[in-house]
């Protein structure tokens, strides 16, 4: 799964990315200094684990992973304490997490009065030439008509664009089947926020502005909807995922399914795929929770920055969609390469 942008930033909601630039720190915490750790259900971070550590290619993370195969489930609180130690890493910036998710369209295999948003494969040119035709040039001038690269039609505009805008989703047939697609590519343009443009329009203040928000100001601006939908000149294609099944979370950056509230994004750069991370989210809904790292997005710079993976459809949307909160996020490493990371043992 590649996300183009988590919700929140997706909107233009607030400004991605690291600014500070302070060095980068590394403080070995206690898993007493965790607040809520006790409370957790380990077990089921432990499962999260286990969907992604056998790619780990590290010598430390395979007997890790071996072990907690065979014999970690009996006692999963206990495998996270005695094979890990909590490390604060920070990059003088604050802790933002944002949410992302999975969107369900309704759609059709073929073009009906309905259902007539086609959903693209990438073209051939796309590739060669970057960056391609604007969103606008696609739309308006059919360039991509009738050469066979639809995947599915959809009856929303603006869903479909939603859907561009997280990268992968799911589309619900009328026979009750489902599609599942992923990303394959863009068109070269930049994503440009149609959130802050509402807000440069005058038309919303920047704390009114919502997926939702957006949602209904197009529909009941059709013409003006459409306009404001071509200010993102970026323009996403897809592929079919048919390696996992429908019921379960779409790829995530390891190529793994990602789990609702377990899976979380992260910046490479300062957190390593696969490690579990303990999150303490503040804001309106606190979470203590143990994650796994297992995506990653554009957006998503720096050691505190962190996109929480909500699940699939309207209602994961929503709860994605409002999330903008600050708090901490503590990364588990194997013991030997925690104690590494003190300032002693780098010199």
């Amino acid at each position: 799964m590649r996300r183009a942008l988590g919700a929140a930033l997706a909107l233009g909601l607030m400004v991605a990315g690291p600014a500070s630039g302070a060095e980068t720190t590394r403080t070995l915490l206690a898993f007493e200094d965790l607040d809520g750790w006790a409370e957790d259900d380990h077990a089921a971070a432990l499962d999260t684990f286990l969907e992604t550590c056998p790619d780990l290619d590290a010598p430390d993370w395979r007997a890790l992973c071996a072990y907690a195969q065979t014999e970690g489930e009996d006692h999963p609180r206990r495998f996270f304490e005695l094979f890990f130690r909590p490390v604060l890493i920070e990059d003088g910036d604050p802790a933002l997490f944002t949410g992302y998710f999975e969107p369900e369209l309704e759609g059709s295999r073929r073009r009906t009065p309905r259902f007539r948003h086609p959903v693209h494969r990438k073209p051939p040119e796309a590739g060669r030439q970057s960056p391609w035709l604007t969103r606008q040039e696609i739309v308006t001038t059919g360039a991509l008509d009738g050469r066979g690269l639809e995947i599915a039609f959809v009856d929303d505009p603006v869903e479909l664009f939603f859907l561009q805008v997280q990268g992968s989703g799911r589309i619900r047939l009328r026979d009750g089947s489902v599609i599942r697609v992923g990303y394959a590519g863009a068109n070269g343009h930049p994503y440009r926020s149609i959130g802050q443009e509402l807000v440069r329009r005058g038309i919303y203040e920047r704390h009114q502005v919502s997926a939702q928000v957006i949602r209904n100001w197009v529909r009941r601006n059709p013409e003006a909807g459409r306009e404001l939908l071509f200010h993102n000149p970026s323009y996403v294609f897809f592929r079919e995922v048919t390696e996992v099944p429908a019921h379960r979370g779409p790829l995530g950056a390891m190529n793994r399914p990602v789990t609702p509230l377990r899976t979380v994004a992260v910046d490479p750069e300062h957190v390593p795929l696969g490690a579990p991370v303990w999150i303490e989210k503040g804001g309106d809904e606190p979470l203590r929770r143990l994650m796994v790292a297992q995506d990653t997005g554009s957006a998503i710079k720096g050691a505190q920055r962190a996109d929480i993976f909500f699940g699939t459809g309207a209602e994961a949307g929503r709860r994605a969609g409002r999330l903008s909160d600050p708090g901490r996020m503590v990364v588990l490493l194997p013991i030997q390469r925690a104690y590494a990371q003190r300032p002693e043992a780098r010199r």
